[in-house]
């Protein structure tokens, strides 16, 4: 996998690795979706494998296939590798039923290892994907490893909100900055994942992904340009027989749209919002006031459950008002 964007962060630390002064913890902070645990993974990977006496390696952090620890690492068995993350409840939903934070039982797990010396090499690899979910309790027990590491440990912790976290956590953490890519090494990256998708595709999940490939992932095979097409359709036009938002508001309707009418929620006050940034006067103020009334109707349609399809036909009027 190549890594886009944030090469300021990367050079960091790599220059870190190479001069024999890596911290012992690593806080990487950014906005969720711009590549954080990605980067951590594949530094995780680089790390393990030199520790391992890999030859042949390349620059950078890559790990060639064929290399026992990028093999270990993706098989999920390397020994000298942790991966701490919020578990799923049900084992049989592991994509629907997520617990709500990392537990203090999960970074105690961690001892058993810490008692042992690395098993393949000097170093072994503590990530935490996000140390934003652990819970009071894990946050204190992580606290004591931090404070006194064990010997050869690295941790690398991914946060998308460095304020939640203990102020003595933050203190004992090298901070690693990440940001939002360009549109530039947004396309990249979605090209890597989407090899097959369309150029109109990979340009609309640009723009919804405002800087983040993480987020833009989320919504590919949803039609992005389509939905995009059609709310500003409805808007350009004002929708005057009501055709329009009538047809899309029956497109949405059902469970098995569920996912694009939450990005048309989504996107519908986006539009919006990006529509004010060009007004003045009183078109500004009518903007503004379809923008607070989008954003009201997109939080009450999905905390209170309302009918998808008259939520539909009601957001696409106030994206009509704008005509």
């Amino acid at each position: 996998m190549t890594l886009f964007g944030n090469a300021a962060a990367h050079a960091a630390f790599a220059a870190a690795m190479r001069g024999g002064t890596l911290h012992h913890a690593w806080l990487l902070v950014g906005p969720e979706g711009v590549g954080k645990a990605s980067f951590a993974r594949m530094a995780a990977q680089r790390l393990l494998a030199e520790a391992a006496g890999a030859a042949g390696l390349p620059g950078g952090f890559a790990v060639p296939e064929g290399v026992q620890a990028r093999a270990l690492m993706e098989a999920g068995s390397h020994p000298d590798f942790r991966l701490l993350t919020r578990l799923a409840k049900d084992p049989d939903k592991p994509d629907q039923d997520i617990a709500r934070s990392i537990t203090i039982s999960q970074v105690r797990s961690l001892q058993p290892m810490f008692a042992t010396r690395p098993s393949m090499g000097p170093r072994r690899i503590v990530l935490i994907d996000a140390v934003d979910d652990l819970e009071r309790n894990g946050a204190n027990a992580l606290l004591k490893n931090l404070e006194e590491p064990p010997a050869g440990t690295v941790f690398l912790l991914v946060s998308h909100a460095p304020g939640r976290l203990l102020p003595t956590i933050r203190s004992r953490c090298r901070l690693l900055r990440f940001g939002s890519l360009n549109d530039d090494d947004m396309a990249a990256a979605l090209r890597q994942h989407l090899p097959d998708a369309a150029k109109d595709d990979i340009a609309a999940l640009v723009r919804t992904g405002d800087g983040a490939p993480g987020r833009a992932l989320r919504y590919a095979g949803l039609d992005v340009a389509g939905l995009d097409a059609a709310i500003g359709a409805i808007a350009a036009s004002g929708d005057p027989d009501n055709s329009r938002r009538a047809r899309l508001a029956k497109t949405l309707a059902g469970k098995a749209n569920a996912d694009r009418y939450a990005l048309f929620l989504e996107r519908a006050a986006t539009m919006i919002a990006h529509e004010a940034r060009t007004r003045s006067g009183v078109r500004l103020k009518a903007a503004i006031d379809a923008q607070a009334a989008a954003r009201d109707l997109a939080g009450a349609a999905l905390g209170l459950s309302l009918d998808p399809q008259a939520t539909v036909f009601e957001m696409s009027g106030i994206l009509a008002a704008l005509h």
